[in-house]
């Protein structure tokens, strides 16, 4: 004989909390929007706004449960690329312009896993800071 399960009134189980669809924040639609990569070596995040700049939804690695190093790698770039995919598709977003920023390994993979939800890219725009010339370099380590 197992262990009897009591479930109290107006409470569910666990199984049902865990498992939520993402749900529409706003009643507006937008055709369009802009899509704000920055992905660092630590981390990825992404942000969806509308055309005037005013911020839909948004996600990042560690938002995702990530934690450490995990958070920088192109596999948790794609996770957050998909999820604010699914949410962009709640709000009627058909077509989206990308700003990519950073230097880190999940600048390609959030757009790809924003592209597998049937999304399409109008223009991909990098505005990663370069230095013109910067601080002077370190000497060479001599061993």
């Amino acid at each position: 004989m197992g262990k009897k399960r009591i479930v109290k009134k107006g409470e569910e189980g666990a199984e049902g909390a865990a498992k939520t669809a993402p749900v529409a924040s706003s009643k507006k639609r937008f055709e369009l929007a802009h899509l704000y990569v920055q992905s660092t070596y630590n981390n990825t995040k992404v942000v969806l706004t509308d055309p005037k700049g005013n911020t839909l939804a948004w996600s990042s690695s560690g938002s995702l449960g990530f934690k450490g190093a995990k958070k920088g790698t192109p596999f948790a770039a794609a996770k957050v690329g998909e999820t604010l995919a699914a949410k962009a598709a709640l709000m009627g977003v058909r077509e989206v312009a990308v700003t990519v920023n950073g230097v880190g390994s999940g600048r390609e993979s959030a757009i790809r896993g924003f592209i597998s939800k049937s999304i399409g890219i109008s223009s991909i725009q990098d505005r990663t800071p370069v230095p013109f010339n910067g601080p002077k370099a370190k000497k060479p380590r001599r061993v």
